[in-house]
């Protein structure tokens, strides 16, 4: 029986260009230059991937890295066979991100509006969501502006509302459900804490390099309890972008299980989740729930939420 076909990453018979990655991509870049090397046809249906060697050669990064990338375009359909075997196969034509009428993905309205944002004298941005990782990648331009000049807010203060470490989360969460493993509940556990951690840090140290500039910046983080069921981005008091986590079934490398080989979760993909931009400046229904929402953000933060994790 015959094998597949390779596909070559610059197959020569299809002078598409592709997006060009720059230093040390993360996972969801790498994903997104795989998915626009499928949706042009550099990478054909039925067609093998590059080796993840190959990949991670190419982009500069270590293979982790390009097996996230691999298993989000798995969880898209856009890929069988992910496994640390023989290389992915394309599994099918992709299709434009599906995302309710009116609204945009996460990762891509969240940036331009904290840009938009960064732009004024003294800025408040107040975030509900169930990690910071969309939050602290969409900071990277409005802080460039800042450090380049275009930009200087004479204040910024962020609050960050987190759910609690210490319970068992909706998602992500095993897909058998809590106590069918104990190995995999604790490696779980312990993945979302690393992750909670890394981001926290992150952000605590991006408004400390800012407060080294001189803008009087400052970050807070408190916690609840309960499994968010949705993300909200409040912007200097003025603006709203909300929108729902859509839960589903994942497959997910999680160190200290099994090798760290993929295991499904019950789990949600923040930066895709479909949000919703309303506007106080708009008439009507509009500005009056860009009110409620930051009451609500208020009312939470100072009577229900908590400054440990």
């Amino acid at each position: 029986m015959a094998g597949r076909e390779y596909v070559a990453v610059n197959h020569k018979e299809n002078p598409t260009p592709t997006p060009t990655p720059h230093p040390n991509p993360t996972a969801d870049e790498i994903a997104g230059i795989l998915r626009e090397r499928i949706r042009t046809g550099v990478l054909k249906t039925g067609g093998r991937l590059p080796t993840q060697a190959a990949l991670s050669e190419e982009f500069g990064v270590e293979r982790g890295a390009i097996r996230h990338a691999l298993q989000r375009l798995q969880a898209d359909g856009l890929l069988t066979n992910v496994s640390k075997g023989s290389p992915p196969v394309v599994a099918a034509a992709p299709t434009a991100p599906r995302h309710p009428g009116g609204s945009r993905a996460a990762r891509s309205i969240l940036g331009p509006r904290l840009v938009a944002a960064f732009g004024e004298p003294r800025v408040r941005v107040d975030v509900a969501c169930l990690t910071a990782e969309t939050l602290m990648t969409a900071l990277g331009e409005p802080l460039r502006r800042v450090y380049e000049g275009d930009a200087r807010p004479e204040s910024v203060r962020l609050r960050v509302l987190l759910p609690r470490l210490d319970q068992d989360f909706d998602y992500p969460s095993p897909d058998k459900g809590w106590g069918h493993d104990e190995k995999l509940d604790r490696a779980v556990k312990e993945r979302s804490r690393a992750q909670r951690e890394a981001q926290t840090t992150v952000l605590a140290n991006t408004i400390a390099g800012l407060r080294r500039t001189g803008i009087d910046a400052r970050v807070d983080f408190r916690y609840t309890l309960g499994t968010p069921s949705r993300k909200a981005y409040l912007l200097n008091r003025r603006e709203a972008l909300v929108g729902h986590y859509i839960p589903g079934r994942f497959l997910r490398e999680i160190e200290e299980y099994e090798g760290a080989n993929p295991v499904p979760l019950c789990d949600v993909e923040g930066f895709d989740t479909p949000m919703f931009v309303f506007d106080a400046g708009s008439r009507g229904d509009e500005a009056a729930f860009v009110q409620a929402e930051q009451m609500m953000f208020d009312g939470i933060w100072d009577h229900v939420a908590r400054g440990q994790a």
